[in-house]
Order: structure tokens, then sequence, then C-alpha cells
């Protein structure tokens, strides 16, 4: 019987059953039982510890007593009559529900995406990556087949914990609607966040070894600063509130404030989420609204990550989007962002300001890997200046019409177009603000922005025309050097925005300054940047028009 689920298995994805087969041996299976087992007493023995003890004659204060406080964080002990006291169980199995929760979100994501990474990386250097690349299956059916079986041991603990964690929710009184909301939230986070690993592991496999580490510690990170923020919501950063919606912690403070109890010692929901307003909605103002924007978001990026992991897998050159596919992403991202940013405090208009700077910061993120995930290299570039013209269709197709839609022509007219549409989504919201105190400092901030990231998209795209081995890195570096060490500089130098705001207007980081300074010394640093992305255009053009020569022509 089971062979015969074996088998069938194998047939409908082998890519499954090479990885369970490889995983599920008995030695791995009963070490993985014994973790989850061993880890769940452990958990229940501490729990148990926080329970109080009798002192002699003195009172005893504790978190799950249920006496009267008297100026006291914890409550009195009350006893019971039989040598203990009344314990508040209701509140003591709650407290184990949350801490099963957060484990279980850290383990699954930061171990699931090691393991991803590790089984990936280990492909890549073994060969075998490239021997599925070249098996019939679809990379859905190959990379669908390592999301499922690889996290294999992972799923097995995790779902041994489930029992426990079901049981603490029941006992601490959370209904079961609101606990399903939670699984699909987990669930649909899992999705997401393997999916980006598993693109990682793709696009950088160069990384050799050290790619999972970098990954897991980068989610690792990033869980453990919203778990905080989650502990204490109040900002005034409404921005950020999408970083927020990737942490299936969430939907905790709505767990926990299902009850009769106060949460208050564990997770605050307070006025911060449940006035938390996406488009103006308000959308965690119920579990079920809340749930449906996170699994929304979850599914929109698993989406664009599995369509650049369909684009690179079978042919590991090319780009990671199309030109078109950027479009729609970059329309896509700049909505679900600044539908958190809609709000505007009347009594304080700074706010909108101070959002947009982060708005601009998350930008910067995206264009930078908008201009690595486009940008094509020497070799592309020489075949389509080279031969371009005996394309069937380049009479009937002009040169924007290439430039814009075409895979191997250069990136920069494609990413002053999803400039263009992020200008657009960014310019009607500035113009919405109710107060016009910073509307003006905020269009220079954008303007300066936009030369910014084009000067950056020309630099790469000149750099990735040179005959060096590795152009990827020298480009990284230089761009990267570029945002960083100007700040840097002026910082040990104690040039500040406040005091010299002239010099940070040609850094990165722009915005800081704009409010310093007046409209003239804009304007001028708007002209050198202007003249400095011409002259980049011009040189970027004289190369390709150097590579398209023919080899004979260049020895004539």
């Amino acid at each position: 019987m089971a062979v015969n689920v074996v088998n069938q298995l194998g047939d409908l994805n082998p890519q499954v059953f090479r990885e369970l087969k490889g995983r599920l041996k008995p030695r791995n299976v009963i070490i993985t039982v014994a973790i989850s087992l061993v880890s769940q007493l452990l958990l229940l023995m501490s729990f148990a510890s926080q329970l109080p003890v009798a002192k002699g004659f003195k009172p005893v204060y504790n978190r799950y007593c249920t006496g009267s406080r008297e100026n006291y964080s914890s409550p009195v002990c009350v006893s019971d009559g039989f040598g203990g006291f009344e314990i508040d169980w209701q509140l003591w199995w709650q407290d184990l529900f949350i801490w099963l929760s957060l484990i279980g979100i850290f383990a699954l994501l930061v171990v699931g995406t090691y393991m991803l990474l590790s089984d990936i990386s280990k492909e890549e250097s073994r060969g075998t990556l490239n021997f599925l690349r070249l098996s019939p299956q679809s990379s859905l059916s190959i990379l669908g087949g390592k999301l499922l079986g690889v996290p294999i041991l992972l799923y097995i603990t995790v779902g041994l914990a489930l029992p426990l964690h079901l049981w603490s929710s029941i006992a601490g009184n959370t209904p079961m609607g609101k606990m399903l909301c939670f699984y699909l939230v987990l669930t649909t986070s899992c999705l997401c966040f393997y999916s980006m690993a598993m693109l990682f592991g793709l696009v950088g496999r160069k990384l050799s070894s050290f790619q999972p580490w970098l990954g897991s510690g980068a989610v690792l990170m990033f869980l453990i600063i919203m778990t905080n923020v989650l502990h204490h919501p109040y900002h005034s950063y409404y921005a950020t509130d999408w970083l927020m919606l990737f942490h299936p912690g969430i939907l905790l403070p709505y767990l926990i404030d299902a009850n009769s109890l106060d949460p208050t010692d564990i997770y605050d929901k307070g006025e911060y989420l449940a006035g938390l307003l996406w488009f103006n909605l308000p959308v965690t103002a119920y579990a079920w609204s809340l749930t449906g924007l996170t699994i929304l978001n979850y599914g929109l990026w698993s989406y664009w990550a599995w369509q650049g992991l369909k684009r690179c897998f079978h042919n590991p050159t090319a780009n990671l989007f199309s030109k078109q596919q950027s479009y729609l992403l970059t329309a896509c991202f700049e909505l679900m962002i600044v539908g958190f940013t809609l709000y505007h405090d009347v009594d304080s208009p700074k706010d909108s300001w101070e959002n947009l700077q982060i708005l601009l910061l998350f930008n910067l993120i995206l264009f930078l890997g908008l201009i690595a995930a486009l940008s094509p290299h020497r070799q592309v570039l020489q075949d389509w200046t080279r031969y371009r013209h005996q394309q069937r269709n380049s009479r009937n197709q002009s040169l924007m019409k290439d430039l814009l839609w075409g895979e191997k022509s250069p990136a920069l007219v494609a990413i002053a177009m999803n400039l263009a549409i992020a200008s657009v989504v960014l310019l009607t919201w500035i113009l919405f603000w109710p107060s016009s105190e910073y509307k003006m400092p905020a269009l220079w901030a954008l303007l300066l922005h936009l030369s910014f990231i084009l000067i950056c998209a020309t630099i790469t795209q000149l750099m990735l025309m040179m005959q060096a081995q590795k152009r990827s890195v020298w480009a990284a570096t230089t761009i990267g050097g570029l945002i960083i060490l100007p700040p840097i500089m002026l910082g040990f130098l104690s040039i500040y925005p406040e005091t010299n705001p002239a010099l940070w207007l040609l850094s990165a980081f722009s915005w800081a300054s704009v409010e310093h300074t007046v409209g003239i010394t804009v304007g001028f640093t708007l002209m050198a940047q202007s003249l400095a992305i011409a002259l980049l255009n011009i040189q970027l053009t004289r190369k390709l028009q150097k590579a398209g020569e023919s080899a004979t022509k260049a020895l004539i």
C-alpha cells in the first residue's frame, strides 16, 4: 500500500519523489521526531517553572495568579485551600500558544529558507542542477517539488507540534475561525518566503556556500525587527506598515484579543493596528480583512517570484524579468505601498513628508533591483547592435519600441519608463496632500531621486559593457560606493543636511536636505545631474556603435 502511494507520487512529480527519497531515511526521521518532542517538553517545563511557589508567610506575586495587583505589576496569589494557589490557566495556555506560534514562525521561515538555499547551492556546485534543467520536466514541477520536498523534515517537526498548538489555543479560548486565518497566513508566508529564497538561490549562485547563511540571516533579522515593531506598534511612518504584512505574527494580537483576558502584557493591538488603513479602508478592524490583505500581499510577491523563477531556471543568463513584466511589477509595488500612506494627519503635515522619504528609500531599493534584473551584458548588447537590422521585423519596429519592449536592448529607456510609472503614482499622492507646506520640497525630492537613479542605471550599463570578466561585481561595487560612501564621508566631515544641504543634494539621500535649501540650489543640482546623464549616455551610445561594428570593418 505504502509502495503504491510512493510510486503514484513519483509519477505525479518525480522531483518530490527524489527529494523525499533522499531525506526520509529512518535515522533522519527518528532524530526529527526526537527534536520536536523534546523541544515541546522543554517548553512545557519552562512554563511550568513560571507558576507560583509558596514562600513561607510572605505574599507571592505572579502573572498567573488571580488576586488584586496591589500596586505591583503582577497580581497577588490567592490560596486555593489545598496548599497551592488559584491559577489563571486560561492566561497560562494563552502565553504558551503565543510562544509556540512565534517559534513556529521563526522555524518555518528561517530554517526553511536556509534548507532551500543550501540545497540549491549544493546542486549548483555538484552540477546536478544543470541536469535538472535538461530534464523534460517544467520549471514549475521541478521547483515546486523542491519547495515541497526539501523542507520535509522541518514540516514533520512543526506538524508534531500542531496538536499542542491547537490544544493551547482551545484552552486559551481562541476562536477556531481566527486560528484558521492564522494557519492560512502562515502557509502563504511560507510559499512567499520559499519562492523568494529559491529565486535568490538561482540569481546569487556565485555566492556559493555563503548564500544560505546570508539569506536565512536576512530573514532572521527581518523577523526580529518586525516582532519588536508588533510588540511596540506606535509610530507615524505609515509607509513601513507594508513591511508588517510580511510577518505572519501580525494576526497574533487578534487571536489573543479574541477572549476576555487583557493581552497587553504580550501584544497590544491598541489604536495603531485597529486604525491602520489601506486606501482608507479599515482593513485591520477585523481579523478576516487583515487576513485577506496579508494573503493578497503574499500571493502578489509569490507570483512575481515565480515569474522570475520560470525565466531564469532553464536559462540562467536571461534577464530576471522582461521589460513588460517590470512595468507591471513597478505599478503593483507603488500601489501596494502607497495605499498605506493616503491617511494624512491635518495637525501634523510633516508626517506626509516623512512618509515620502520612506517611500523614496523603498523605491531606491526597488530600482536598484530592476537595474540589475533588466541590464544586459556586453555580449548580448554586441549581438543586438550588430544584428538588429537583420531581424525580420526590424523595418516595421522602431528603435524606441525595441528599447521599450526588446529583450536584448539596453535597459535605460525601460528604467525611465518604470520611473515614469512610479512618478505618476507618487506625484498624484503628493498633489492630494491637505497641506501645501511640504509640497514643493516633495516635488524637488522626487526629481532629484529620479535623476540619481538614471545616473546609476547609465553607469551600470556602461560598466556591463566592459571587457572584464567580473563586470557584475565591478558594477555592483561602483553603484554601492556611489550610494554609501558620500553620506559616510559627509558625516565624518561633520557636514550635515541641516547645516550644509548643498552637498547632500548630490547624494542618494537628497531628500534629507531638500527642505533646508532653496529652489535655485536644487535647480542647479538638477542641471548638473542632467548634464551628467547626457554625457554618460553619449559615451554609452559611442560604445554601442563601436561594439556594433563588424570584425572585418574593425580590421580595415
